[in-house]
C-alpha cells in the first residue's frame, strides 16, 4: 500500500511541475529568443526490492531542461538588433551573481551610462568584460560580432571597432537553464568562445515554443494528474476496506 501512495503522490509532484514548465513557456511564447522549458522524469536505481520513481523538479536555480531548437528569424532592420543563426551558439552575458551566462537573446541596448544590454537588462559581454560603448554617431554590428562605431562629431571614414560580442559553443559541454531564462554550465565553468561563430545583423530570433504543442501537452498532462489523483483515491479506498476486515466484532 506504500508504494502505491508512493507512485501516486511522485507522480503528481511531476505533473504540477510539468504544469509550471508549460505555463511558463505559454506566457514566454513572444518573448526574442526565449527557450521552451522541459520535464524530464529519472528513473531512480532499484532500492530495497523495489523501483523508485522520481521527478526532476525544479530547483532553486535550474530548470530541468530546454528545448535547443532554434525559433524564426525575423529581419527588424534595427543596427542593435543580432540573431545567433547557429543553435549551438550563444551569447555571453553577465548573470546577476556576476558569472558568465548564455542566452539567444539578441535586442540589445545602449544605455545612458554606455554599457550594452539585452533587452531582459543582462550585460552583454566582450573581449574584455561588459561591453561600453563611447558617445557615437551611428554604430553597426558585423557579421562576426564586432562592434564599430562612427565616434561622435566624426566623419564616416572614422569608424572604428570598439569590441566584439563574445559569442560561445555549447558543443561538448553540458549546460543547464536556470529560472533567470540563462543557460549556465552544469557545475560551473565557462563555454569555449565560438571564432567561428556568426551572426544576422538587424534581426531577432523569436521564442521556439509551438503554441499547438504546448496546448496538447497541457491537455495530456491535465488527463495524467487525474489518473494519479485517482490513484491515491482508490488506495484510500483500499485501506479502508482492509481496516474494517480486520475489526473485531463489538
Amino acid at each position: 500500500m506504500d508504494k502505491l501512495v508512493y507512485t501516486a503522490a511522485t507522480g503528481l509532484k511531476a505533473h504540477m511541475a510539468a504544469q509550471a514548465a508549460i505555463a511558463n513557456n505559454m506566457a514566454n511564447a513572444s518573448t526574442t529568443g526565449f527557450r521552451a522549458d522541459r520535464v524530464v522524469f529519472d528513473r531512480i536505481e532499484l532500492k530495497g526490492g523495489g523501483a523508485r520513481f522520481e521527478a526532476r523538479a525544479p530547483a532553486a536555480e535550474e530548470v530541468t531542461d530546454a528545448d535547443r531548437s532554434v525559433g524564426a528569424i525575423v529581419q527588424t532592420g534595427r543596427n542593435l538588433d543580432v540573431a545567433l543563426t547557429d543553435s549551438d551558439t550563444w551569447l555571453t552575458v553577465q548573470a546577476p551573481d556576476g558569472t558568465e551566462a548564455y542566452t539567444r537573446r539578441g535586442d540589445l541596448t545602449v544605455t545612458a551610462s554606455g554599457t550594452l544590454q539585452t533587452g531582459d537588462g543582462y550585460l552583454v559581454m566582450g573581449s574584455g568584460g561588459p561591453i561600453t560603448i563611447p558617445p557615437y554617431n551611428s554604430l553597426s554590428i558585423g557579421s562576426d560580432g564586432s562592434i564599430s562605431i562612427v565616434p561622435q562629431g566624426g566623419a564616416a571614414t572614422d569608424a572604428t571597432v570598439v569590441d566584439k560580442l563574445k559569442l560561445v559553443s555549447d558543443k561538448g559541454s553540458t549546460t543547464v537553464k536556470g529560472l533567470d531564462n540563462l543557460m549556465h554550465v552544469r557545475g560551473g565553468g565557462v563555454l569555449p568562445e565560438n571564432m567561428d561563430a556568426k551572426i544576422a545583423s538587424g534581426s531577432l530570433e523569436q521564442s521556439n515554443v509551438n503554441m499547438t504543442q504546448v496546448l496538447v501537452d497541457m491537455i495530456e498532462n491535465q488527463r495524467s494528474y487525474e489518473v494519479q489523483a485517482n490513484l491515491l483515491k482508490e488506495a484510500k479506498t483500499m485501506d479502508e476496506g482492509a481496516a474494517s476486515v480486520m475489526r473485531m466484532p463489538g
